[in-house]
């Protein structure tokens, strides 16, 4: 499903216009993007949650050169889903 398929979906469930809904998923996205890019981790309560997780510096090898390197230290988002939502899926 992509987002015009999930904005479908969410219009024809809410019974709200499909502009509508493009608007508040977007919005939601967008909410969800910034805090997590400022550090802070958003729950949704059976669903899941995101939140930034430290990756630590380690080596690597070049895939051409099948040298050594260092792959640098990053910052990378992650999503942990719910205890409802594992249920579901794997009942």
């Amino acid at each position: 499903m992509n987002k015009g398929e999930l904005v479908d979906a969410v219009a024809a469930k809410t019974n709200i216009t499909k502009k509508q809904a493009d608007e508040v998923i977007s919005a939601f996205l967008s909410v969800v993007t910034e805090a997590v890019a400022n550090g802070e981790k958003v729950t949704l309560i059976g669903f899941g949650s995101f939140e930034r997780r430290d990756r630590s510096e380690r080596e690597g090898r070049n895939p051409k050169t099948n040298e050594p390197m260092t792959i640098p230290a990053t910052k990378v988002p992650a999503f942990s889903a719910g205890k409802q939502f594992k249920e579901k899926v794997a009942p």
